[in-house]
């Protein structure tokens, strides 16, 4: 079994902003630092969790130089718009800044047509010389990339290499393994559904649970990957609070994510419009979580 291209546990890392809402890169580069010895082989910046459609692209300059500096794991640059000339100018602009790969979004609201679709990632694929991860998640963007046009890519863009599948159709990605090259990887987008994704053939998964579950998510992973389904699936049990906390009707991804890192004493801030401050009461269901988990604030986990 090949090592996956970028881990098997890729954090969709949150980006810490200041008291004003400022960017904070300082608090990112230590977020990162702290990710990466907490079970994440990789990170992806500037993605949904990591709030990208309200960064400017400057903050995003900064924050993908930054953090691509400071850490050795594989870095992927969130750089999927719903425009493919803006798509490809932040492409291009993650590729001067040192990240190892980009994670390109199906194009929202405007909801293309598969060849549209087709036609669009093609031409971010082209515009630079990085690999090309897929992300795709109807629920968010009200189109899904079908199969075909998934296995087109796969087959015909030399540099489309994978994709974060968050559609919740496993059988689907059951099929993408068995007919993508054998270079393809598939990611689950969707932490519940990842025991499910690896064992029918994905490499790992672009987590949000990593956050403040890293090394249990690894384990699952692993265990999982390496055959080991008693032990995969006792990880998995440990986690489904996680799952079902980290983003609902009432509290959104990222807000758990950031809540569950200021209770662990890390610095990333609150959310910014339109997502806004978490309630009081989302502290209180955060803290249950982490301590039914048995995670430990920075200064006990140091």
């Amino acid at each position: 079994m090949r090592p996956a291209r970028f881990g098997a546990v890729i954090t969709a890392m949150v980006t810490p902003f200041g008291p004003d809402g400022s960017l904070d890169v300082d608090a990112a580069v230590e977020l990162a630092r702290w990710l990466t010895g907490h079970g994440s082989d990789g990170l992806v910046l500037g993605g949904t969790t990591g709030e990208g459609p309200v960064l400017s692209d400057d903050e995003l300059r900064e924050l993908w130089r930054n953090v691509s500096a400071a850490v050795t794991v594989p870095v992927l640059a969130g750089t999927g718009t719903n425009d493919t000339r803006h798509s490809i100018e932040l492409t291009k602009l993650a590729g001067e800044c040192g990240v190892d790969g980009v994670l390109v979004v199906t194009p929202y609201y405007s909801r293309p047509s598969q060849d549209g679709l087709f036609a669009h990632f093609s031409a971010v694929a082209a515009a630079t010389e990085l690999p090309v991860v897929l992300y795709d998640i109807p629920a968010r963007t009200g189109r899904r990339i079908a199969q075909p046009t998934v296995l087109r890519l796969a087959h015909e863009v030399r540099n489309v290499v994978g994709v974060k599948d968050a559609t919740g159709d496993p059988a689907g990605a059951a099929r993408l393994v068995v007919h993508a090259p054998s270079s393809f990887e598939v990611y689950s987008g969707d932490d519940s559904l990842t025991l499910a994704l690896v064992a029918v053939g994905a490499v790992g998964v672009i987590s949000v649970c990593a956050h403040w579950a890293g090394p249990e998510m690894h384990r699952m992973v692993d265990a999982a990957r390496n055959g080991d389904l008693e032990t995969a699936r006792s990880e998995n049990a440990r986690l489904v609070e996680s799952y079902d906390f980290e983003s609902t009707e009432q509290f959104p991804n990222p807000l758990p994510a950031k809540a569950a890192c200021r209770a662990l004493g890390l610095r990333v801030g609150q959310c910014r419009l339109p997502l806004g401050e978490a309630p009081p009461e989302l502290e209180g269901e955060t803290l249950r979580i982490l301590t039914r988990l048995g995670a430990a604030p920075l200064s006990a986990a140091s």
